[in-house]
């Protein structure tokens, strides 16, 4: 049995051109063989290596593109009788060069004996429910038709990112430009126009006041504040997975990323569902992986629930009806798929709704986010603005 490479080895290479030339560069890869592999593949021929340290190899992450593309080429190429080594060497040349040395690994690990989702699970690049979705197909034999539906899964999935990564990206640009302004207008601006007023012994209101002694202490210990800023950020990144979980559950109670956040969570779980039932699982089976993919604990609770009365003898029709959780024209549909026996296309048909609809609600929340955004940045500037006005006019209405 071949020796599997753990983790990636940093090389510096030089190698040859088609055209007789010569090329030096970085890269990662299991093994000097496999980069050898990679470079073959991109027309190069290795002649030297040289081995970095192990702290300069990083590994990389798959990300959703590389995964959608990963999928789509073992489809097409297991639905007609590909051995799925020779699938995964093809599918190294689909996704990006950076992370290509994942698939070689995974391939490696295929050939030597493990089964495609220990490969996955090592890999440490997928999440525990497309590694289990690998897994039941491997008992069914139906790994094609589950790569398939992943694919599709994750394309809804990368389009409704697209679509919440604007919700939440293009009101953080919004109140950090009013927020730098802000700041610019107190520390430079207001000191120098009230405190001449004050100079000429011009009265100004004592929100004005407030406001020049705030642009004055900002002046005074703008280093400090800015070390503090720092820590601040250090102290967010190390830690960010709960700030990241705090940010969730926050996120899920706001009247409108809530509903999409909601969407998106449905709309895969569907998907994985779809993927799983059309495979041959049973249904608890399924149900035990697909609430994996929930965050939002009432409906994630009401889900574990169904799932284990449904394994005590509980019928499918009367439990959907007490997750009141889900939206009830979801739940009327789900209980006629089941008393019709089409449960399996339900599951698709509400993944592909669940998506287009997790769309369509990212976008009348970004709609109704920009007035809300114009008045805070009116609040935030503007309140400035007549600070700085307001005595200006006191002062002109005194020199007439």
């Amino acid at each position: 049995m071949s020796r599997v490479s753990q983790g990636p080895i940093g090389f510096v290479y030089v190698a040859a051109t088609a055209r007789g030339g010569r090329k030096m560069g970085v890269r990662q890869a299991a093994s000097e063989r496999a980069l050898a592999d990679q470079l073959r593949r991109d027309r190069l021929v290795l002649m030297r290596t040289w081995r970095l340290p192990k702290w300069f190899a990083v590994e990389r992450k798959l990300k959703l593109k590389d995964q959608a593309a990963l999928n789509d080429q073992l489809a097409q190429l297991l639905s007609r009788g590909v051995p799925l080594v020779e699938a995964l060497e093809v599918a190294a040349s689909v996704v990006t060069p950076g992370t290509a040395p994942i698939i070689d690994r995974m391939r490696e690990q295929v050939a030597s004996g493990s089964s495609f989702s220990d490969a996955c699970d090592k890999a440490g690049t997928f999440d525990e429910v497309t590694v289990a979705v690998y897994r039941s197909a491997e008992r069914t034999g139906d790994m094609a038709g589950s790569c398939h539906q992943l694919a599709e899964t994750i394309r809804r999935r990368l389009a409704v990112a697209g679509k919440a990564a604007t919700l939440m990206v293009y009101p953080a640009i919004v109140m950090t430009i009013s927020i730098l302004v802000s700041v610019v207008m107190l520390i430079f601006i207001m000191p120098r126009v009230l405190g001449s007023l004050i100079e000429q012994n011009i009265e100004i209101p004592f929100y004005s006041r407030i406001v020049l002694w705030m642009g004055i202490f900002l002046k005074d210990n703008g280093m400090i504040l800015l070390g503090v800023l720092a820590g601040l950020i250090v102290v967010s990144v190390l830690l960010r997975k709960q700030l990241l979980v705090v940010i969730l559950r926050f996120a899920r109670k706001a009247p409108l990323v809530g509903n999409v956040m909601l969407a998106q969570e449905l709309a895969r779980f569907f998907s994985v569902m779809a993927a799983m039932t059309r495979s041959g699982v049973p249904l608890t089976d399924a149900l035990g992986v697909s609430v994996r993919a929930i965050g939002n604990p009432k409906l994630r609770g009401q889900l574990v629930t169904l799932r284990t009365r449904l394994i005590e003898g509980g019928m499918l029709r009367l439990l959907i009806d007490e997750v009141d959780s889900l939206p009830l024209a979801t739940r009327k549909l789900l209980i006629a798929a089941e008393k019709s026996g089409d449960l399996e296309n339900v599951f698709d048909a509400l993944s592909k709704d669940l998506a287009d609809e997790a769309d369509k609600r990212s976008e009348r929340a970004l709609a109704a986010l920009e007035p809300m955004l114009i008045i805070m940045m009116f609040f935030m500037i503007g309140s400035l603005v007549l600070a700085m006005m307001v005595p200006m006019l006191t002062a002109a209405s005194q020199i007439e």
